[in-house]
């Protein structure tokens, strides 16, 4: 049984019952104000941090970039070139390092991982404070080492961390822990909390507060409320403001090689581009391309997945060994192939200087004479970020040969396929939105004489296009992409273009995180129900031998059962003499059980108490949740014989109101039902009267495909 939340429902048994109504007005105005104060401190920590690592990589990148280009100046070409490698090699095998020692679950983007939390698999270490760290660290370097990958799908994951690290408290391995926040021990209030870190993470990364929470409803949250909604947007609106004061403060010259970059911000518009008929034609054409490159990135990536996970298995020294291969292979890539290109004489009248002097800017002079400028390398030999700002500059209808740009379109399409594996924090949007920038570019020029369209705004429906087809997010990746470049103008044909791409693409495969989630076998459960489930009932899918308690339980029998089973809720039976027939009284938690036995509070004989001893003995935050990781374990706890023999009262701690099915359910409808409300357990009861009062528990593994096809290998997947 895969650790999975207890979602949206609390446990209603008379100890939680009683907490509530103790709570006085200030305890819940109390609730109230903190909750509102960790969703402002997740902004801000979040923004400082996206700022922080923008910061980190222009400076770490720019110094790189300065050093190859000063000794390309002088003419010496190889010692660049190792330069350049060696800087690259350095990043790249600290980032698999920190990746494969400290936190193995820190590699790849994360934004699976927090959509899988956040439907319900809780799945040790996604969250750890040593994933955050990787995460940070990790991303810089792989990012400033020159990888085809972005910094954005690492930042959802470094927000849903940061979010988790406040929710829970701190960290009790690290002795960071703050009592006041036990408030938050439910799966509910952390869910919030995430689903808002999740959200600061595409604002911070993106600079698009909306396009934050339209994310975070669309591809990361399973369960949506009203209240929800505003919460993140109240913290996206936190992480605009902490940047924007940042950006400001350095402006002033005061972050080293920081320049307009890092944060993508693309001020495209300078007169208004008016469309006509013939443009919606070369849509249509972009839209169609987005769809069959974004199914067939994703179908490749699944491949490319699927013979690193056997790599990266054998242990850290292959992962790191792994990250150097690709690392060698993306230097030679971008320092070889501008070699390729021809130089080209610098535009007249252009409005930035020609060839470029520093680091960033459209005409990188490479190995050409005064006056010129190697196209190619103006992409190649730069950040992403500042790659993907030339393919979206306007008025530069000439700047890139065709050559060029179809050279960069297959180099990148291909590093991006193999560079996301790598234990390295690594991020898809970045490579996507090049790699669709670039063919956008190339219709772009090619339509030029048709079109009245300018290749920059081109190249944006291309990288809207390939976001689709890949991703298949339409109201995100719009509005993120709208907050991006300021061009609202545009609106209609990105909405066009994205909802084109993604209906080509969906005809061969799911979108590229559903697959990976598919693929790290994390039990997701779907919106909807299978079409073959209708042709099953509830009971059954059941599975095992069914393990119940008496209301009034052998101490011996419930340690018994805790050790032999990995089961997380019990159902609890009253048999006579406590009642007239056996009834069912409700579901009990293993956590909660184990609490209680630690009290040691048992009875010599099997009578039903008053409960009230535990009311004392315990107040409702000693059966909270702890911290990822940290509950009770039986093997903990010790008993004499004489202890065993004993008995204990399980009614205070038994949840009475479960929710429950007739084993004559259609399991299709039992599943909709146990994902629509947030379930863990569903229990199975007979239809027929005299019969045992339980049938059996439906978990999230019962209703597993897997699960399903190991006990019916006829059923076909279709029907």
């Amino acid at each position: 049984d895969c650790n999975v939340q207890n979602y949206i429902r609390i446990v209603e048994n008379d100890l939680f019952k009683q907490d509530w109504r103790s709570r006085k007005k200030n305890q819940i105005f109390q609730y109230v104000v903190l909750k509102w104060a960790l969703v402002l401190l997740i902004g801000l920590l979040t923004g400082l941090v996206g700022f922080f690592n923008n910061l980190a990589v222009e400076n770490i990148a720019g110094f790189k970039l300065v050093l190859t280009g000063d000794l390309m100046l002088q003419k010496r070409y190889f010692t660049a070139f190792l330069a350049y490698g060696g800087c690259n090699l350095v990043l790249g095998a600290t980032a698999a390092a920190l990746c494969a020692y400290i936190a193995p679950a820190a590699a790849g983007s994360g934004i699976p991982e927090v959509k899988a939390y956040l439907n319900g698999v809780d799945a040790y270490s996604i969250l750890a404070p040593s994933t955050l760290f990787v995460k940070i660290f990790g991303s810089i370097l792989g990012v400033s080492g020159g990888f085809v990958l972005g910094k954005e799908g690492p930042m959802v994951h470094t927000g849903a961390c940061i979010a988790n690290l406040l929710g829970q408290g701190g960290s009790r391995k690290y002795h960071l822990t703050w009592n006041w926040l036990k408030y938050f021990k439910n799966d509910r209030d952390r869910r919030d909390l995430i689903t808002c870190g999740a959200a600061a993470g595409v604002a911070a990364a993106f600079r698009a507060p909306v396009g934050g929470v339209l994310f975070a409803l669309e591809e990361a949250a399973s369960w949506w409320r009203s209240a929800l909604l505003w919460r993140t947007f109240f913290t996206t609106a936190v992480v605009a403001v902490v940047l924007r004061a940042l950006i400001e403060f350095c402006r002033k010259g005061k972050c080293g090689l920081f320049g307009q970059g890092g944060l993508i911000m693309f001020d495209l518009s300078s007169n208004v581009p008016s469309y006509g008929t013939q443009d919606l034609i070369a849509i249509i054409i972009l839209g169609v391309i987005g769809g069959v490159f974004g199914g067939l990135f994703n179908f490749l990536l699944d491949r490319i997945l699927r013979v690193y996970s056997i790599i990266n298995e054998r242990g850290a020294p292959s992962k790191i060994l792994l990250t150097i291969t690709i690392s060698i292979i993306t230097s030679a890539c971008s320092y070889g192939l501008p070699w390729l290109a021809a130089c080209s004489p610098c535009p007249v009248g252009s409005m930035e200087e020609c060839p470029t002097i520093g680091r960033s800017g459209n005409f990188k002079s490479f190995q050409c004479p005064p006056g010129h400028y190697n196209g190619l390398a103006s992409l190649f030999f730069n950040t992403n970020d500042d790659a993907i700002r030339n393919l979206f500059s306007r008025g530069t209808e000439n700047e890139f040969h065709m050559s060029s740009l179809f050279v960069f379109f297959i180099a990148i399409y291909c590093l991006g396929l193999v560079t996301y594996g790598i234990a390295v924090p690594s991020g898809l949007f970045i490579p996507v939105i090049l790699a669709g920038a670039t063919y956008g570019r190339i219709v772009g020029t090619l339509l030029g004489p048709m079109s009245d369209i300018d290749p920059g705004l081109f190249a944006l429906l291309g990288a809207a296009s390939f976001l689709g087809g890949t991703m298949r997010m339409t109201v995100s990746v719009c509005v993120i992409l709208l907050e991006l470049t300021n061009e609202l103008h545009m609106l209609p044909l990105v909405m066009l273009v994205l909802l084109i791409s993604k209906t080509i693409a969906d005809c061969f495969n799911k979108g590229v995180y559903d697959q990976i989630v598919v693929m790290k076998g994390l039990p997701f459960m779907e919106a909807h129900a299978e079409p073959y489930m209708r042709h099953l009932v509830a009971s059954d899918v059941v599975s095992g031998p069914l393990i119940s308690f008496s209301g009034v339980e052998k101490v011996g029998n419930i340690v018994h059962a805790l050790r032999i089973t990995g089961h997380n809720g019990f159902p609890v039976v009253d048999e006579p003499p406590v009642s007239e027939a056996p009834e069912l009284v409700g579901l009990v938690l293993r956590s909660h059980v184990l609490v209680l036995l630690s009290g040691r509070n048992f009875m010599k004989e099997k009578v039903k108490t008053s409960g009230s001893f535990v009311l004392r003995r315990f107040g409702a935050f000693d059966f909270a949740k702890p911290g990822s990781g940290k509950g009770m374990k039986i093997e903990d706890l010790d008993f004499t014989e004489e202890e065993m023999e004993m008995y204990v009262d399980l009614h205070p701690i038994t949840n009475t109101s479960p929710y429950t099915v007739v084993e004559t359910m259609s399991l299709a409808k039992a599943a909709v039902l146990f994902r629509a409300l947030g379930l863990r357990h569903l229990l199975v009861v007979p239809k027929t009267p005299g019969r045992f009062p339980i049938v059996g528990i439906l978990t999230r593994h019962d209703l597993m495909p897997e699960h399903i096809h190991g006990l019916f290998p006829n059923l076909r997947k279709s029907h």
